[in-house]
């Protein structure tokens, strides 16, 4: 069973001359001890269907789906009040700008230690004090705070953002969720920092079973650490299936053009050149095309690409295009679907 089943969410956003559709009719599931990426460039409404998930976005936000399940519970049938309950025990979130989120008026240490739940400790009361320190402690050297002593006793504003996302990450780890959504983690690290980092999130999945959705621009990096990944544009699906089927077979041109600005894909081009792009830039929410919001940007795009194109299955490989790369595979795979119904 799915740990977490969305079918059909959208968002939509209050504005002065009505709602519009920010994210439209988005599915996502994620197994139990799955590592899921979720990439697109920035405004395709990766970190808004993140916030919708754990229901934080504010009341000018209004979130719909066709199903909204948490391990089985409908999550559309409970109160925002109740629904927070719940993932709040089952799932925690890093968001991007941690300088925002830590509370500038306490220490650190006092923030950490707040997250904790009592249920983690054993024995008498008055061991709490000691056992609270200790666990306090051990999540900073686990997200590569070595001198805690000075982290504890800082308030936010005197950290580097840096080690305040690691901090972000260390009160995300608390509470020791089922579910992790990492909104850009590594977005403030250097790259020795960022390594560690992601080692750290592939460790608790392979170790703890942790489920984890990783939010990020860069495909290539996704890759590396992620055993499924889920591709957004301008607040549609695009593609979904296996790591190796995204990067080495995508059928999806947005997908094909993330692709080809990678950096592994690159490597044999002459130096100083330029790199392949899609023209022009993701729409704004005022100015979005309607059907396929690819449309102006699509180098394959035609008449038809006015309809928002329906989800297409291939053995677990998901696209959304009227006109996906290796058409062969789809004719093929269509033909085969005619004779499994005319022998039935």
């Amino acid at each position: 069973m799915n740990l977490l089943d969305i079918r059909n969410l959208s968002i939509e956003l209050d504005t002065p001359s009505g709602r519009v559709l920010a994210v439209d009719k988005v599915s996502l599931s994620i197994k139990e001890g799955e590592f899921r990426g979720l990439v697109g460039e920035s405004g395709s409404g990766k970190s808004l269907l993140a916030q919708a998930i754990i229901g934080v976005l504010e009341d000018k936000w209004h979130v719909n789906a066709d199903r909204f399940h948490w391990r089985g519970i409908d999550l559309l049938r409970l109160t925002l009040a109740e629904r927070r309950d719940l993932l709040c025990r089952d799932i925690a979130m890093i968001f991007q700008e941690p300088m925002s989120c830590l509370d500038p008026t306490t220490l650190i240490g006092e923030q950490l230690s707040e997250a904790i739940d009592d249920s983690q400790f054993t024995g008498y009361f008055w061991q709490r004090k000691k056992q609270r320190k200790e666990a306090v402690i051990k999540l900073l050297h686990k997200v590569g705070i070595k001198k805690h002593s000075q982290c504890l006793t800082s308030y936010p504003h005197q950290l580097t953002e840096a080690i305040c996302q690691r901090v972000m990450i260390a009160i995300a780890l608390a509470r020791q969720p089922i579910l992790l959504i990492a909104d850009e983690p590594t977005a403030t690290m250097e790259n020795t920092n960022q390594g560690q980092i992601f080692r750290l999130l592939a460790n608790l999945n392979q170790l703890k079973n942790m489920s984890i959705l990783l939010i990020s621009h860069d495909l290539e990096n996704l890759t590396h650490w992620t055993s499924t990944i889920t591709v957004m544009y301008s607040g549609q699906f695009v593609e979904a299936g296996t790591t190796e089927q995204i990067f080495n077979k995508p059928m999806h041109p947005y997908t094909r053009a993330l692709v080809d600005s990678s950096t592994k894909a690159n490597l044999q081009i002459p130096a100083k050149s330029r790199l392949i792009t899609l023209p022009g830039s993701i729409p704004i929410l005022k100015h979005l095309p309607i059907g396929c919001r690819l449309g102006p940007r699509c180098p394959r795009a035609q008449k038809t690409c006015v309809v928002a194109p329906k989800v297409t299955s291939f053995h677990g490989h998901k696209v959304s295009c009227h006109f996906p790369l290796f058409r062969e595979t789809r004719r093929k795979y269509m033909q085969k679907q005619q004779v499994v119904k005319g022998t039935e």
